[in-house]
């Protein structure tokens, strides 16, 4: 039977160590729970024994990059639907009357998906010894964000957790839905290009040196488009060829993953994706909304502007609404308004900055900011579906293009082998 090795805390707070032989580690962790303990972690002997072996270098072991076992132990972090139903989960349990340690409990008996068992049964503890639940959060980074974190703090200073939650929730599933909707409209197009790429491929590696062979030994000049065709098709059938073709895009690859890692590469990788046309505008539309949206939920939620503004820094994945964030709340510190440097850094539209100012004239910027969000978030719709109307006909024009490339080169050789064979005659 398989033996565990396990930390865990006593109800005075003691630190307890010990094995246990279950059959996986969920009973491991069921078994601590009924001792009356608080597990802080649970690992099967022989895992530590392996990781113990190859962190050892005295016994010249296998030591792996860094930079892959960070990659290694790393926590996967938790889809926004996933967090979405936790924090609903929760508020639904303190609704029902739970107190937050038992709400907590229960939710380690459920083990939401996406958040680990032992992630709630820390937040638990963490509860149990004197921390606020957003001290306990702040403790597991890898899956609750600073977003997430400051939202809970204000709620619990303001009375007001289970709104604050819901509201979490709802902010996350909105969020959600946006990211599925460029995922779906991306199927499609995706689905079209690899096909057409399949089918090219196949034509040039295995139907086109069938066709050649008929060539072979004819004396005729071959038109332009077949010689490019034959010329491609050879290449395609030398192994050496392939491999150089492949160490080639991995180099192009690495290169540009490096490119895009530097300040200046990211910078210009944004600002290009904001500009391309038809995608630009979605994606500027998108980043709009997100900004909006983290902003909003925040200020709604009692965390205080400067502090909102850096998260929502944090959030958005964009440098250059990054910088103008980081300059906004440089110019906020100063005492101006926030429609006046948002105007100023000239990356913002000017509907955002109508639609704040008039939040801040009549004392509701958070409630201008929500439908600043979801006036981007329906004009994104649309042009999520534009683009999806655009694409679609230019992918299916290519294919035919390359289709018809391909085509017009064997029949275009065909017709000159038979036009000589004619004069021949």
């Amino acid at each position: 039977m398989p033996q565990f090795s396990y930390k865990a805390r006593n109800r005075s707070g003691e630190l307890v160590t010990g094995e246990i032989e279950v059959g996986d580690r969920g009973g491991a962790l069921t078994q601590i729970q009924r001792m009356g303990l608080f597990p802080l972690s649970v690992e099967a002997t022989s895992a530590i024994a392996g990781r113990a072996m190859a962190d050892s270098k005295a016994r010249g072991g296998i030591q792996l990059p860094p930079a892959l076992q960070e990659l290694l132990i790393r926590k996967r972090k938790p889809k926004l639907t996933e967090l979405a139903n936790f924090t609903t989960q929760l508020a639904n349990l303190l609704r029902a009357g739970m107190s937050l340690t038992q709400a907590l409990a229960s939710l380690a008996n459920i083990e939401s998906k996406g958040i680990p068992r032992e992630v709630t049964t820390r937040l638990k503890q963490d509860v149990i010894e004197g921390r606020s639940l957003s001290d306990a959060m702040l403790r597991q980074p890898d899956i609750f964000s600073d977003m997430f974190v400051n939202m809970v703090r204000a709620g619990e200073q303001s009375g007001a957790l289970e709104d604050v939650l819901r509201r979490l929730a709802s902010h996350y599933e909105r969020f959600s839905e946006v990211q599925s909707k460029f995922s779906q409209a991306m199927v499609y197009p995706s689905f079209v290009a690899a096909t057409g790429l399949v089918i090219i491929i196949v034509f040039i590696t295995k139907m086109l040196p069938t066709f050649l062979g008929i060539f072979q030994g004819m004396n005729i000049e071959l038109p332009a488009s077949t010689k490019v065709l034959i010329a491609v098709s050879e290449f395609f059938q030398r192994p050496v060829n392939i491999l150089a073709g492949a160490l080639f895009g991995v180099a192009v690859a690495l290169v540009f993953m490096r490119f895009r890692t530097t300040p200046n590469g990211r910078r210009a990788l944004d600002s290009w994706k904001m500009e391309v046309p038809v995608v630009g505008n979605v994606v500027r539309l998108n980043l709009f909304a997100q900004f909006s949206r983290t902003l909003a939920t925040l200020l709604r939620n009692g965390v205080p502007v400067l502090n909102a503004l850096t998260i929502t820094e944090q959030v958005i994945p964009n440098v250059i609404l990054k910088e103008s964030i980081a300059q906004t709340r440089d110019a906020v510190t100063d005492g101006k308004t926030l429609a006046q440097p948002l105007a100023k850094s000239g990356v913002f539209p000017q509907l955002m900055i109508d639609l704040i100012r008039i939040g801040e004239d009549t004392g509701d910027v958070p409630g201008s900011l929500e439908n600043v969000a979801e006036t981007y978030e329906n004009d994104m719709n649309v042009a999520l579906r534009l683009m999806t109307n655009l694409i679609e006909p230019v992918l299916i024009v290519v294919m035919a293009l390359g289709v018809g490339f391909l085509l017009l080169s064997v029949l275009s050789a065909m017709f000159k082998l038979t036009s000589s064979i004619g004069m021949g005659q």
